[in-house]
């Protein structure tokens, strides 16, 4: 049999998640990542870069290495165009590449600049190069107002999918915990305000109002306040501005810009009205048999999370498999939000909701177990190159959650 010839674009979460999935059949498969990068970024491990100084290097692993040692072929160039007709795509070193099946795993763009003012004034937590200036501006710091909030974002209408307007604000909630924390430490809370604002009608618009009221009463238990329905138009060395013509002093901005697709993708007829790229529930683009899209850049994918990233590396995986060697069975498509969110020193909570896609599941845990689990997590993944925890191990946490479930008044907070 032929190898078939598969190419991934994007090394990050999904793409590693695809990569790991699809080369335990690299005797029939020919796997190939292609990636601008030459580093995966391990988001979840940002704020602490950012907030608690840890070094950027532990969460950043080396493609080529893991790749090729696997028996793959990593590609380190940037991908111009993609023609789905003809199955071949472009790099910006010049070479053509045919493929038989195209996993686009790229993530979103992060559009900073699409903030008026951000470049000179605002600081984010959401890649490697602003957690680390935004550490080094944190030790810097001698009090003053604090503005932690979320740019709006726009998706497009070809698929149903939530409307989210702040599509992950679980960053938001571990860097005003966090930043709380520091300050408390380095006694300069008492000198500081922390003001969190959201665009949308209601704070951390993706889980429900059990999990949303108990991270409430911790930002009321802390003294951090909440303005819902401000738009960020403009951050300048003194204050944010918003679209309803309101503003808020800040000393130190700290913004999660507006999520965006690469114009690769419209330009090469693959997108929908913003870009991101529209499929069904299998993962597979809605006009191109052979196309799959994973992670942030799937029109499906709300909120923008690295559990439903995985997950869907995981479908995709499931129905390439289905169509090239007839095995095994597509996996349904039931996503739900998983996340830790880091809160300084030994604290940590625990969400896991399917509310928005209407489900019964709303918990949070508030504990050191956390935060362990938390620390387990990033040091897994780290240290194993890209792999996620053993199935043995989430099956663990699916006990732990049952068990909160059932007993939820004893466990929870």
């Amino acid at each position: 049999m032929k190898k078939q010839k598969i190419i991934i674009i994007g090394g990050g979460f999904a793409g590693l998640r695809a990569y790991y999935g699809l080369n335990k059949h690299n005797h029939v498969l020919e796997i190939t990542i292609i990636d601008k990068r030459e580093k995966s970024l391990e988001k979840p491990s940002l704020p602490e870069v950012a907030f608690a100084g840890k070094d950027v290097e532990h969460a950043l692993i080396d493609l080529r290495s893991i790749i090729e040692h696997h028996g793959g072929r990593y590609i380190n160039d940037e991908v111009i165009k993609i023609n789905p007709k003809l199955k071949h795509l472009h790099l910006s070193k010049g070479n053509k590449i045919d493929y038989d099946y195209l996993i686009i795993a790229t993530g979103a763009i992060k559009a900073f600049d699409a903030i008026k003012g951000f470049t000179d004034f605002g600081d984010s937590m959401c890649d490697d190069k602003h957690a680390v200036q935004l550490w080094d501006k944190l030790k810097k710091f001698k009090g003053g107002d604090v503005v932690i909030g979320t740019a709006k974002s726009t998706f497009g209408t070809r698929v149903k999918a939530p409307q989210l307007v702040a599509p992950c604000e679980g960053p938001i909630g571990e860097a005003m915990f966090m930043i709380d924390y520091y300050f408390r430490k380095k006694n300069l809370r008492k000198k500081s305000t922390i003001k969190v604002f959201t665009p949308g009608e209601i704070f951390f618009e993706d889980i429900g109002d059990d999990v949303r009221n108990k991270v409430g009463a911790l930002m009321q238990k802390q003294n951090i306040s909440l303005l819902n329905n401000k738009v960020v138009t403009e951050i300048t060395h003194s204050e944010i501005k918003f679209e309803d013509g309101t503003s808020l002093t800040s000393d130190f901005s700290i913004i999660i810009p507006p999520y965006k697709a690469l114009d690769l993708f419209k330009e090469s007829g693959l997108g929908d009205e913003e870009g991101f790229i529209p499929t069904d529930k299998t993962m597979r683009h809605l006009d191109y048999d052979t196309i799959f899209a994973v992670g942030d850049i799937n029109a499906l994918a709300q909120p923008k999370l690295g559990h439903i990233a995985i997950h869907q590396a995981d479908i995709a995986v499931s129905a390439i498999l289905r169509d090239i060697l007839a095995i095994g069975e597509i996996i349904p498509f039931k996503p739900s939000v998983f996340c830790i969110m880091n809160m300084g020193g030994e604290e940590a909570t625990l969400i896991y909701s399917d509310n928005l896609y209407k489900g019964k599941n709303d918990l949070a845990v508030h504990s050191p177990m956390a935060r362990m689990m938390k620390w387990g997590f990033d040091s897994y993944y780290f240290y194993t190159q890209g792999h996620m925890p053993p199935d043995l191990s989430m099956k663990g946490l699916q006990k732990f959650l049952n068990l909160v479930q059932e007993d939820e008044d004893n466990i929870l907070f």
